[in-house]
């Protein structure tokens, strides 16, 4: 049994689950929410975790909460700014230099519904955090995803991709501007990657899988006024109708660890709406079913990012 807050989940039925001993993952965003609650659960089973995290002093935080329920996990704390390609660049060359393998890369952290603004390489926050960050960061690691066998790249979508829409033509949001709009824009375009990469990956042959998912409708720390928490009345609110972070998690850890899956399929709850409930298929919107807009995507990602992937052997 695994405990996921005070959610107790068997993963009995998992085969496999003891080969992910000592294995090596990255959890971007680690420090709190969905997270935090993953790498409770994939360090539990042996893994590894590195969190990925903007604020050192928060992963170490957080990383001191694991070692208090697990004193026998194995966690480290390196800074990265998804908002930001030179933290990026440099995260994945600090990384590589101590490790030399990667099993595991959950790209997870993501910012919600700020006023507009930009990353410090004047793309759209939203965008630029969420899917450019995450789009170079997995770029830069692909050298060691693909010598690690079996290696698994998760990305986190959101229900908000639903009805949502890639504008090409205002991507910088310089032609007008809508918070929510615009971070649907950016889990599209999460989910969009995650299927392209999948798809490339087996065209070149590769045991790694890509695999999306979401957690519903989950209470974190992604609901801020900008970079302000929000008011105290929302938040208890929020706890009160929405799924904890601790069950969010599940489909994190349910696409990251099950091996019936194949790669390219999309992770989330099972309840009314997609809202809440424990993991299992779900189905795209047809927006992110689009094969030319994949490609654009990706296309238009290496040439803003300058992150090339190579898939040569």
């Amino acid at each position: 049994m695994v405990f996921l807050g005070e959610y107790e989940v068997d993963y009995s039925g998992a085969d496999g689950l003891e080969q992910l001993s000592e294995k090596i993952a990255i959890i971007t965003g680690a420090n709190s929410g969905i997270g935090l609650e993953a790498a409770k659960v994939l360090a539990s089973l042996g893994l590894h975790i590195v969190m990925a995290v903007r604020n050192i002093e928060k992963g170490h935080n957080a990383r001191n909460v694991i070692l208090e329920s697990d004193s026998e996990a194995q966690v480290s704390v390196m800074e990265l700014d998804l908002a930001d390609l030179v933290s990026v660049r440099a995260f994945a060359k600090n990384f590589q230099s101590q490790f030399d393998s990667l099993s595991l890369l959950i790209n997870n952290a993501g910012v919600l519904g700020p006023p507009y603004s930009k990353t410090e390489d004047g793309f759209e926050l939203q965008f630029g955090s969420n899917h450019l960050g995450h789009f170079a960061l997995t770029g830069l690691l692909l050298p060691l995803l693909k010598k690690t066998p079996h290696s698994r790249v998760v990305s986190l979508s959101s229900l908000a991709h639903k009805g949502a829409r890639i504008d090409f033509d205002n991507l910088d949001g310089s032609k007008g501007y809508k918070a929510m709009k615009f971070y649907g824009q950016s889990k599209l375009a999460n989910l969009l990657f995650a299927q392209e990469l999948d798809k490339r990956f087996k065209e070149h042959g590769f045991s790694t899988l890509s695999v999306a998912c979401h957690p519903g409708i989950s209470a974190t720390n992604i609901f801020k006024i900008g970079k302000r928490d929000a008011p105290q009345f929302l938040k208890s609110f929020m706890h009160t109708i929405l799924q904890p972070p601790a069950l969010g998690a599940l489909s994190t850890v349910y696409a990251a660890t099950d091996l019936q899956l194949k790669g390219g399929e999309y992770i989330g709850p099972d309840g009314k709406g997609r809202r809440k409930g424990y993991p299992a298929l779900d189905t795209p919107d047809a927006s992110a079913r689009n094969p030319v807009v994949s490609q654009k995507l990706w296309d238009v990602s290496e040439k803003l990012t300058g992150v090339k992937f190579d898939f040569s052997r």
